[in-house]
């Protein structure tokens, strides 16, 4: 299937019925009076999140929806039927945006979570509301409401506690394939990761977290070079990233350089994706000899000055992935506990002020 995780269409709700003007009619009651019945409410747009769904791609073919009108009025003070509700599916992680305002509709993280993104039209009023005292046979009625119609913006964004990000042939999809059960292509050339991959890692039968794989950055990504720029969004929801490095590569290239190509590609496209916890994998040690491999290590670390974590590993081999996964599995686990305090320590600062 195809991976598409942008998409632009247009929605309309429904219009609201018309009320209608109408007087009972029966032998022997010559001045029944007003009896005309309102309009129905126009149906709604409702978008729901499905994680049967992991694409976009429908949304390419069908652009135009449109919800059920509402019904007219009757007479004998019977209301029209109201237009039914069109639901929408999309993929979990979908951000919905008006083109027009840019405002923020919603973010759909939850299977089954609604989000109503076009509200139908009001219902006219039929003439028996406008009966009075000194007005006992009124011609009045409203007319239904047009329904909001709105130009949105989708785009999925997948959900992933775990991102990995680096250069093209630095043994991303490698990583992905040796700790989880996805199976994204793997060869000796770059850019065969075309769209992200998502790989659940299982630590223990209790612990297990999410990791995603989107295609290489290269210098220039940020102006629009290559493929991996326009995944980085995915990245977003990430609570900690893996760079990976390929530590003997076969060009000659330098593993250092290589770090600060893709750091200075990440800080142009987002200064709050740059400024998430990352930590450094040097991947492929197997190509190296021990020694080597380790004057390696020693060498990046020392002219990066990197603060925090680095891991050796052999992604093919499987060397070193299971304690990378393992320190992982924790540091998520600790955050997500720092993360409850903190929002504790809110509730009981707010519940005290709210006393006082």
């Amino acid at each position: 299937m195809q991976f598409v995780d942008e998409a632009q269409i247009y929605v309309e709700a429904g219009r609201g019925g018309n009320g209608i003007v109408s007087f009972r009619r029966e032998k022997y009651i010559p001045f029944g009076g007003p009896n005309g019945g309102d309009g129905g409410d126009g149906g709604s747009v409702i978008f729901v999140a499905d994680a049967n769904l992991n694409t976009l791609v429908d949304f390419r073919f069908t652009k135009r929806f449109k919800a059920q009108n509402g019904q007219a009025g009757m007479g004998n003070q019977k209301t029209g039927r109201a237009g039914e509700n069109l639901t929408i599916l999309v993929p979990i992680g979908t951000v919905v945006t008006d083109l027009n305002t840019q405002e923020l509709i919603g973010d759909l993280t939850e299977h089954g979570q609604r989000l109503l993104v076009a509200q139908g039209g009001r219902h006219g009023l039929g003439n028996v509301h406008f009966k009075s005292s000194t007005n006992r046979s009124p011609r009045q009625h409203t007319l239904g409401e047009e329904g909001e119609a709105r130009e949105l913006l989708l785009e999925m964004r997948v959900l992933a506690d775990v991102g990995l990000l680096g250069l093209p042939n630095a043994g991303k999809s490698s990583l992905i394939s040796s700790v989880s059960a996805a199976r994204p292509k793997v060869a000796d050339y770059p850019f065969t990761t075309l769209y992200p991959n998502l790989g659940v890692v299982r630590v223990s039968a209790e612990n297990s977290f999410v990791i995603a794989d989107i295609p290489g950055l290269i210098e220039g990504a940020a102006e629009g070079a290559g493929l991996g720029v326009q995944f980085l969004k995915h990245l977003s929801r990430t609570g900690l990233l893996l760079h990976v490095v390929d530590m003997a590569p076969l060009d000659g290239s330098d593993p250092v350089e290589s770090v600060r190509i893709v750091q200075k590609e990440l800080e142009k496209f987002s200064a709050e994706l740059a400024g998430k916890p990352r930590w450094l994998v040097l991947n492929k040690a197997d190509l190296l000899l021990e020694d080597e491999a380790q004057a390696v290590f020693e060498d990046v670390k020392q002219r990066l000055d990197w603060q925090g974590p680095v891991y050796m590993i052999s992604a093919v081999e499987r060397l070193g992935t299971e304690e990378l996964m393992r320190q992982i599995s924790y540091a998520l686990i600790k955050n997500k506990a720092d993360d409850l305090a903190q929002q504790q320590r809110a509730a009981e600062q707010q519940s005290q002020q709210a006393q006082q």
